[in-house]
């Protein structure tokens, strides 16, 4: 199956990468350190008109999955190869495919250029692959693979304790990762089996699971959570994430904090949610407890730095909780908002790590003791950097300020208090941000302080997409808003019918769209029953859910 461009665009933009790095590792000694950029480069600009392309052509009134490819992979066990994009997934794709050659040509890469492109375009491979499978294992697989070249990528090109902060880095997330594996097997195998075969489909599965006892369910979404927890990370999971993104490279500290933390984040929202909405919806005030008091701890800690990249890293996990918060309220303002700051997180949090990797190449230290008074002498670095820091702390008119308005008026409507307590981390993010900001520029500079040099044009040029994303989505986020909006009314809607939970309406105009009908997932007991059984489940087992939209269904 391809899409309507004619070709399958999804896997040419899963391979276009993975080839680019076996063309590196094959390059010959005596100039592969020369070639390797040029040819990381050129993969990664192939990679980002391809996914340029995908945006254009996205369909705004579709909110199923388009530009689907969908073939047998291991049909003895139900395995295909089964990829797709609505709208909470199309962008994230865009920022991985804008975010990783800033960090491969901007900052500077102590060691060897062959390896470190080789194991960059593999990374952006398997994070494209996670946002886009639809079969579990297909998934599973993606997600764990992220974890080899992210471990080398820290081992071998990060700080002095490297070495410590890639096995802390490799260890966590993989045990994180055995509770995901046992429970997408448990749910394959309790509802899984079609035509004699057991189904890792994204879309069977979730036609299946509320059939289940909400016992299982509640297990089962435990285990895909601790799985995804762990890579967000979410408090206490998060004691990997200060040691793993200080002593990374810049380059990986970029697509680390910018990319990896959002393959957690997406797969709660997708599989977490969208599989087990009953499950999700009756654990709700669990997660949504452990996220106010990450962005409590998370917000103290951090104001407690003196280290000026590791508190950038701490203030990640405030971002990340205040992005499951949004999640979790359930309201189509609430979920857009937990989308769109998982794209602002790359946008931004990528520059803080790139301009705060500027100051260690010219002053060799991230503390902020013993730094000071640097607007004198990089006053353009200065300002990018506090432009950067707005847009952190949610400044109207720059991309921060559209997400976390979204997701506090969306979680006002459903968990008051919690709103209340969210609305913490806007004010402690600024009070922490531009503190280290008067620390590090302000006052008077003293020694190297006074004569660093300013941003070079390389560097402005490497910087400014991201500058511009920050603006563009600031001002005007409406081509965003567009295409995601129809993907998460269309999941509200099956949390409703699945859960019986009550989505408010207010400030949500009603949208049209369309569901493939291969792809529906709300279907009766005898639209079920039509289809070959499972031999473990019956259809009469749980209630019937109601059928799905009409093609020009909205939210009812």
């Amino acid at each position: 199956m391809t899409s309507h461009l004619g070709f399958p665009i999804l896997t040419v933009i899963i391979f276009v990468p993975l080839a680019g790095a076996l063309v590196t590792a094959a390059l010959p000694a005596p100039r592969s350190e020369q070639l390797a950029k040029t040819v990381g480069a050129v993969t990664m600009l192939v990679e980002i008109a391809l996914v340029a392309t995908l945006v254009v052509e996205f369909k705004t009134r579709t909110a199923g999955f388009q530009f689907v490819s969908n073939q047998p992979w291991i049909p003895g066990f139900g395995i295909r190869w089964f990829v797709g994009v609505d709208g909470i997934s199309l962008f994230l794709l865009a920022i991985t495919a804008l975010l990783f050659p800033i960090a491969l040509l901007g900052p500077k890469v102590v060691g060897q250029a062959k390896s470190f492109v080789g194991w960059m375009l593999f990374l952006e491979a398997a994070c494209m692959l996670t946002f886009v499978s639809l079969d579990l294992f297909l998934f599973f697989v993606a997600f764990e693979v992220t974890l080899v070249p992210g471990y080398f990528l820290i081992s071998g090109f990060g700080g002095l304790r490297r070495n410590y902060a890639a096995m802390k880095f490799f260890v966590y997330t993989f045990a994180g990762s055995a509770f995901l594996f046992v429970a997408i097997l448990a749910m394959v195998f309790l509802v899984g089996r079609y035509d004699g075969h057991d189904s890792f489909s994204l879309i069977t599965l979730t036609r299946w699971a509320g059939h289940l006892p909400i016992a299982d369910q509640e297990w089962i979404f435990i285990g895909l959570f601790l799985g995804f927890a762990v890579k967000i990370p979410l408090v206490p999971f998060h004691s990997w994430l200060p040691d793993a993104y200080t002593e990374a490279p810049t380059s990986a500290s970029m697509v680390l904090a910018g990319i990896l933390f959002k393959l957690g984040a997406y797969g709660l929202l997708r599989f977490g949610i969208f599989m087990l909405p009953e499950a999700a919806t009756r654990l709700a005030p669990l997660l949504l407890t452990l996220a106010i008091i990450g962005i409590t701890y998370g917000a103290v800690v951090t104001i407690m730095q003196r280290d000026f990249k590791r508190l950038i890293a701490y203030a990640s996990i405030v971002d990340v909780a205040f992005i499951v918060v949004g999640i979790f309220a359930f309201t189509a303002q609430s979920i857009t908002g937990g989308v769109f700051e998982m794209v602002n997180h790359g946008l931004t949090t990528g520059a803080l790590f790139f301009l705060v990797g500027m100051i260690w190449e010219r002053r060799h230290t991230y503390r902020i003791s013993e730094l000071g008074g640097l607007q004198k002498s990089a006053p353009i670095l200065s300002a990018i950097m506090i432009l950067v820091i707005m847009s952190a702390i949610g400044l109207p008119g720059l991309n921060g300020f559209v997400g976390e308005f979204l997701v506090l008026v969306g979680t006002f409507l459903t968990d008051r208090w919690w709103a209340v307590i969210a609305t913490s981390a806007v004010v402690t993010g600024a009070v922490y941000m531009l503190w280290a900001y008067q620390r590090v520029f302000h006052g008077r500079a003293v020694g190297a302080n006074a004569t660093i040099p300013d941003i070079t044009l390389r560097e402005a040029a490497a910087i400014a997409p991201l500058l511009a994303g920050i603006i563009y989505l600031g001002v005007y986020p409406t081509p965003f808003l567009n295409r995601i909006t129809p993907s998460v009314d269309h999941l509200l809607s099956h949390v409703e019918l699945a859960s019986g939970l009550h989505v408010p309406e207010r400030g949500n105009p009603r949208v049209s769209y369309t569901v493939p009908s291969a792809q529906r997932v709300d279907l009766p007991s005898s639209a079920l029953a039509s289809e070959v059984v499972p031999a473990r489940l019956s259809p009469a087992r749980g209630r019937d859910l109601a059928a799905t939209k009409t093609v020009a269904g909205g939210r009812q």
